[in-house]
């Protein structure tokens, strides 16, 4: 209630009011006639001195006694007290001097009129003008006092009802009253047990664990809890913890209670072990898929569990089970950036894909997070020694020492056994080696042993096809391209590789000249005139007598030589035409008669070396060097001459 200004004096007592008064009317009769005299209407007894109106005010404020009285009047309280209640309201006395009930139906009528006033709350703070009619009543200016807490009888209640929802499946409703029973007997672990049970139906297995441990502390070795919360744990993926809480049972627990959690465990040490000791990680997966059938319904997989799946399907090493390393490792940085076992884990993935480069940066910056993990450091360190040793590798062989780039090659696969997609890599390089060094078998090998650390390496396949061919399994080539060029039609080159191997495999199906005379493919003229002529002596029949194949032999190597020989010739021989005509034979003419008539055009400088040089006359009848003396004279082979 908004109240005038204090317009005088007030008396604390009635003996001050009539002292006042006193002085007052001394006051007022010595001032001069003529002035504002006192309101001739009836006044209560409480307003004994003149009213405070402006006719008065003046000489009032002018009166050295008055200001006295007035200053009296403000040390003293405001309580007059009514001498009867039934007289009739002076308006233009001051609030102050009303009776006490008067003054407070006036502070009940304000309070109702439209009046802007700063009203505070609660916190002490002012609150905006609230006109009438437009809000709601401001709060009082005080708390309201707290209600009673609840007794323990009101904790059963809750309780009750609490039992009441569990049991017909409503546990968020079933949680509100434990919670209520908790908070009216925070003491009382049968509460926070009930509790534990009901988060434990909603799938809510934290919380549950929260409360269960509160309630052992409140009531160890309760078995009851105990069994609650070794269900948790089970639940949540913590076997080992589950059995060391059913331990704490007596009398223990059943065996058809321990037995998720025993199932678990072995699951989890199954996993861990074939980590460790096997080169395959299916059987780990296979292990931790039934490990997690024991996961409450929406616990999700335990980190660990998370790092021994990315493990195992590192050790599985294909392209699907890099990629699944890479999820989980993503997905654990989802949680924590900075969690080092999963930037190693993402880095070993990316080793095993050939990204070293974004590898060595995972491992740097788990090193970063943690400076002492040792796994970080290893990787690091492996990956820096395996890319230097396999660089230098490349260098011998760009630079054509293939046997030093050999050693170097067999150096990188020995730092890290384990790595199936770099060492493939390293294998393929090696192989290729091989072939430069026209160690065909040692080549196949390789490639081989790539194929089976990555089957879809079409790199090696292809080196293996050629190495193939060149060890003369040109059928064996064909197929291996073929089945290239099926799975993967877009491989560039391959339809060309096909069609080269199939010619060649052509050419294979008549005789080799380069075999069979023990020459490469590249040998110049002087190389195969100098392999000729050491074969043509070692297997003419004359000096081969008893050996029917000798004069196959013989004919054979004249075949090669008159065909590479004769460089029109050899190059129809290399692009795989067919250079021989059947109705052109050898065995028509020649040497007829001594040489068994063997046709084929023998150089005459190398029969002359066979001989030693004695061309007589006489010898082979009926050829073209039939007669004649020596060389060049006519003459044939001197007459009686036999090989010995």
């Amino acid at each position: 209630m908004v109240l005038p200004k204090v317009f005088g004096r007030t008396t604390s007592s009635p003996s001050t009011t009539t002292r006042a008064s006193s002085s007052a009317s001394a006051a007022d009769h010595s001032k001069p006639t003529g002035r504002t005299s006192p309101d001739p209407r009836p006044s209560s007894p409480a307003s004994q001195r003149p009213t405070p109106s402006r006719s008065t005010s003046r000489p009032l404020s002018r009166s050295p006694e008055k200001k006295a009285s007035a200053k009296h009047s403000k040390k003293s309280s405001l309580s007059l007290s009514p001498k009867k209640k039934d007289k009739p309201l002076d308006p233009n006395t001051h609030p102050l001097n009303l009776p006490p009930e008067q003054r407070a139906r006036l502070s009940r009528l304000s309070a109702r009129m439209d009046q802007e006033k700063q009203q505070t709350n609660g916190n002490g703070t002012a609150d905006k003008p609230v006109q009438n009619g437009d809000g709601a009543p401001a709060p009082p200016p005080h708390k309201t006092p707290s209600t009673p807490p609840p007794s323990t009888e009101d904790a059963e209640a809750f309780k009750a009802a609490g039992n009441k929802y569990f049991k017909a499946g409503d546990y968020s409703k079933a949680i509100q009253e434990y919670t209520k029973a908790v908070e009216a007997d925070p003491k009382s672990p049968t509460y926070k047990s009930n509790r534990a049970a009901a988060y434990m139906s909603a799938g809510k297995y934290i919380q549950a664990l929260d409360d269960c441990r509160e309630a052992d502390e409140l009531d160890p070795n309760n078995a009851k809890i105990l069994l609650r919360m070794a269900r948790i744990y089970t639940s949540l993926g913590r076997p080992k913890e589950a059995l060391e809480t059913f331990d704490r049972i007596d009398p223990p627990a059943t065996q058809k209670d321990r037995q998720p959690a025993v199932t678990m465990n072995h699951h989890v040490s199954e996993a861990e072990e074939q980590i460790r000791n096997s080169t395959s990680g299916s059987m780990a997966i296979f292990a931790l898929d039934q490990a997690e059938k024991g996961l409450g319904s929406s616990v999700t997989r335990p980190r660990k569990w998370a790092l021994l799946r990315g493990e195992a399907y590192l050790k599985m090493g294909n392209v699907n089970a890099l990629g699944d390393a890479q999820n989980i490792a993503m997905s654990l940085l989802r949680n924590n950036s900075a969690d080092p076992e999963a930037l190693v884990l993402r880095g070993r993935a990316l080793y095993a894909q050939g990204e070293n480069d974004k590898a060595l940066q995972h491992f740097r910056q788990a090193i970063s997070c943690d400076p002492d993990f040792k796994d970080a450091v290893k990787y690091l360190r492996m990956v820096q020694k395996l890319d230097r040793t396999k660089e230098e590798g490349n260098g011998y062989f760009k630079t054509g020492k293939y046997q030093q780039a050999v050693d170097t090659y067999t150096s990188a696969l020995e730092i890290d056994p384990q790595n199936r997609g770099t060492n493939s890599k390293i294998l393929q390089n090696r192989a290729l080696c091989y072939t430069k060094l026209k160690e065909w078998q040692k080549a196949i090998e390789d490639c081989e042993r790539a194929l089976k650390l990555d089957p879809s390496y079409t790199k090696a396949r292809k080196t293996k096809a050629k190495a193939l061919g060149e060890s003369g399994n040109w059928e064996e080539a064909v197929k291996e391209l073929k089945a290239i060029a099926e799975s993967n039609p877009e491989e560039p080159g391959i339809a060309k590789e096909v069609r080269n191997a199939e010619l060649e495999l052509k050419k294979s199906k008549r005789k080799d000249y380069y075999k069979i005379l023990g020459v490469e493919k590249d040998a110049d003229d002087g190389q195969i005139k100098k392999a000729y002529r050491k074969l043509a002596i070692i297997h003419h029949p004359d000096k081969n007598q008893g050996d029917e194949a000798a004069a196959d032999r013989f004919k054979d190597i004249g075949e090669a030589y008159e065909t590479l020989s004769d460089s029109e010739k050899r190059a129809r021989y290399d692009s795989g035409e067919d250079l021989i005509d059947p109705s052109e034979q050898f065995g028509g003419g020649g040497f007829g008669g001594g040489m068994g008539g063997m046709g084929s055009q023998i150089d005459p400088e190398v029969l002359f070396q066979m001989f030693g040089g004695q061309m007589g006359g006489g010898g082979f009848g009926g050829g073209g060097m039939g007669g004649g003396g020596r060389r060049g004279g006519g003459g044939g082979f001197p007459g009686g001459f036999h090989f010995g």
